[in-house]
């Protein structure tokens, strides 16, 4: 091992401490990660409390109903309020000037972004878990009122059953690959309006492009490509057979897309050391 990587892994502590210090110090980061809770349970209470089937028809065999990815519909409202999250850990810094600082201090500016991605990624696994499992539970609860019962062929919600657990801890792991992809992002473009844009687009608006594809293969790869539809595919535990990709590959999908983003911004932040300006 170089004398060079050595001495980046012994500094990491360091460089963790001060990011820790500057994310905890912004009320921000706070605010926006008990919103990201708030979205995630709030809707997917909104929609477990809309499901409903009509009397006698409520066969887990006619409705086809997926309860978990149904209760776990806020995931892709509280995504949003992810993306802030990623792109605030650093284009803050970018916005203020504090990013000169903040590389003063530490030189290396790859553990800079490791550091951020680690804490970014941490802090929505955290985020993401608490929603997760309030909004598993208030679909355990909610669900068999509106007919979703074991006796119409729904086993009740929980994180002791296979699917659910790994709906469950994919969606979790969703959140916290866009956060990295929103950190890559605003670090490649260093403004936190674009890098918003750039971000929220990606995850909402493909969709919406690959919906008015008439051609069923491009429509299909287009799916695969996407880094919300695929990645969501996680959350399904019933029709795993229909979809254009298993559920663990679909994540694999976004996290493709994070990693690209992460070292496209950690290359031009390495190029941008060669320059004067940060």
């Amino acid at each position: 091992m170089s004398l060079a990587a050595v001495s980046a892994i012994s500094g990491m502590p360091d460089t963790l401490h001060a990011e820790w210090t500057k994310l905890r110090t912004l009320a921000s980061t706070f605010w926006l990660l008990a919103g990201t809770v708030v979205v995630t349970v709030a809707l997917g209470v909104a929609a477990v409390a809309a499901a409903s089937c009509a009397p006698g028809s409520c066969a887990a065999a006619q409705t086809g109903a997926d309860l978990a990815k149904l209760s776990l519909t806020g995931v892709q409202a509280g995504q949003a309020v992810v993306a802030v999250i990623g792109v605030l850990a650093i284009s803050e810094e970018y916005g203020t000037g504090m990013i000169r600082v903040t590389l003063a201090a530490t030189p290396r500016r790859l553990s800079v972004l490791a550091a951020k991605a680690a804490l970014a990624g941490g802090l929505v696994l955290a985020a993401g878990a608490a929603g997760v499992i309030a909004s598993l539970l208030a679909g355990r609860l909610i669900l068999p009122g509106h007919g979703f019962t074991a006796a119409n062929g729904y086993p009740p919600l929980s994180v002791g059953y296979g699917p659910d657990l790994r709906a469950a801890c994919g969606s979790v792991l969703y959140l916290a690959l866009v956060a990295l992809l929103a950190l890559g992002i605003a670090t490649a473009v260093r403004e936190s309006a674009v890098a918003i844009g750039l971000v929220l687009g990606l995850l909402y608006l493909w969709p919406v492009i690959v919906s008015v594809i008439g051609n069923p293969t491009w429509h299909r790869h287009l799916e695969q490509a996407s880094p919300m539809t695929a990645g969501l595919y996680v959350q399904a535990t019933v029709g795993l057979r229909a979809l254009p990709l298993s559920p663990w590959q679909g994540l694999g999908v976004t996290a493709l897309w994070a990693t690209s983003a992460l070292l496209l911004g950690a290359a031009l932040l390495h190029l941008r050391d060669q320059g004067s300006s940060p």
